[in-house]
């Protein structure tokens, strides 16, 4: 009788980062196709694209064209590819609605209680729709505050975490241990601490990549 072979995913990404959220939902889909074959535990790790954002945040193209030197042309063909990956995953990017690029540092606070509650794995799809599919500011606290309560987490214990400094040492902390051991660019999927899969990759490498690590466990 063949035995589910534990594997412990950790994958760092930002809640603003639209390959982040394909890259979770192929994840997803690799670990359903390999059914019982692997146990996967995964845990989300901090990673800030714009940690000097201000809380008003920015216009979504201006901030591209002034980060990148991206054209407004190649911003809307990159979009455009973006959508299409992500509705052939079941997400859906709806950049009208994405206007602005705002702070994230309180989003991961939140993640990394939800971490301690079991409930990490909601709260990070909940937020990625919240900024994706409904264009929300995922930096406001008022916000912030109601999706952890729909992610089943408590909204008093959410508000006293908002309201002060609460895992900010914590959420730089596991920052800085990632960008030490040279994640520069996200989604980073590490498995077992030691395989990195780089990027937002389609679910048939997410699959072969975990089936051969699996089968080296």
């Amino acid at each position: 009788m063949s035995t589910a072979v534990p594997l412990r995913i950790d994958f760092v990404s930002d809640v603003s980062c639209p390959w982040c959220a394909i890259g979770l939902a192929s994840l997803q889909q690799a670990l359903a196709r390999l059914g019982g074959e692997v146990s996967a535990e995964i845990h989300f790790q901090p990673f800030e694209l714009n940690p000097q954002m201000a809380a008003e945040g920015e216009d979504a193209v201006e901030h591209l064209v002034h980060k990148y030197g991206s054209s407004a042309a190649q911003i809307e063909a990159n979009q455009e590819m973006i959508r299409e990956r992500g509705a052939a995953l079941g997400f859906t990017f709806d950049m009208a609605r994405r206007k602005r690029v705002y702070n994230t540092f309180d989003a991961h606070r939140l993640l990394h209680w939800a971490g301690l509650e079991g409930r990490q794995l909601a709260l990070k799809q909940i937020l990625l729709r919240a900024y994706f599919t409904d264009g929300e500011d995922v930096g406001a606290h008022d916000t912030l505050l109601r999706l952890a309560l729909e992610a089943g987490l408590d909204g008093e214990r959410a508000r006293q975490i908002l309201a002060g400094d609460e895992f900010a040492d914590e959420v730089r902390a596991q920052e800085q241990f990632f960008t030490s051991r040279g994640i520069r660019s996200v989604p980073a999927t590490i498995v077992n601490g030691q395989h990195l899969i780089s990027g937002g990759q389609p679910p048939e490498a997410f699959e072969q990549a975990l089936r051969q690590i699996a089968a080296g466990a």
